[in-house]
């Protein structure tokens, strides 16, 4: 998708705070709901069908993503580059790794009693708030004026929500749903009216969109895919086949 200058015509406004407000009841609510009626007798069947879908996303836009925003930076910058630029891929590394950290961290042995303050909770809803706020602020840019990409982007993002609420809960429990969801949902909206009202200048955005990218390609390949006997195949091939030929003529 391209990066849109700072002009937001209201037309984008409404279509993209259309979209924010179908992420934001995703992470309020998605997992709550038992998607696809009988085609899913399993909850994990739904979160592999997300797993599939955003690995689609990330192979046919957010990677290629990467080379628009390198030539969106170094068009915009307004200075010599070093490396031509390439310091766009290099905040997708650390966007990839970032995660990749806090995934590690996830993953450790657990050494807190119930009645203990857990700081990897808060580490965990923090950083995931940042970056569910990053990617709603991007919704507002990272369209093309074509309400069918908004529509295609939303719907990626939207399951991408899903499997993260339902590895957040699966995780962090009562706690999660007492308290994160609605924190993570608050930042939603918060990052869209940001986007709206705050616009950044364009060598910024795509910085932010490599960092964000880098940091999709992480969750779509290791947060959201099934893990140990959890998965389904079937549902996870039908979601990236499926979503990849609805993108593929679209590139």
């Amino acid at each position: 998708m391209q990066l849109l200058g700072t002009a937001i015509e209201s037309k984008i406004v409404i279509e993209t705070g259309a979209a924010m407000l179908v992420l934001t009841l995703t992470i309020l609510i998605g997992s709550r709901l038992h998607l696809f009626g009988p085609l899913a007798k399993h909850q994990r069947s739904v979160i592999s069908f997300s797993a599939g879908l955003s690995a689609a996303y990330v192979l046919l836009y957010a990677i290629p993503e990467l080379c628009e925003s390198r030539h969106d930076f170094a068009s915009t910058v307004g200075v010599n580059l070093l490396f031509e630029g390439k310091v766009i891929y290099f905040l997708a590394l650390v966007g990839f790794l970032t995660f990749y950290g806090l995934e590690h961290l996830r993953r450790r042995p657990k050494e807190f009693s119930p009645s203990t303050s857990n700081p990897n909770y808060r580490l965990q809803i923090s950083s995931f708030a940042v970056y569910i706020g990053m990617m709603s602020y991007l919704l507002v840019y990272n369209s093309t004026e074509k309400s069918l990409s908004i529509a295609l982007y939303s719907i990626a993002i939207a399951f991408h929500f899903l499997a993260l609420d339902h590895s957040l809960s699966r995780e962090f429990g009562a706690r999660y749903q007492r308290h994160g969801r609605y924190l993570l949902s608050g930042v939603c909206v918060v990052g869209w009216i940001l986007g709206v009202f705050l616009p950044l200048p364009q060598y910024v955005l795509a910085l932010l969109m490599a960092f964000v990218s880098g940091a999709v390609i992480m969750n779509s390949t290791i947060l959201e895919l099934p893990t140990e006997k959890e998965g389904r195949f079937f549902p996870f091939m039908a979601g990236g086949v499926i979503y990849g030929l609805i993108l593929l003529p679209l590139g």
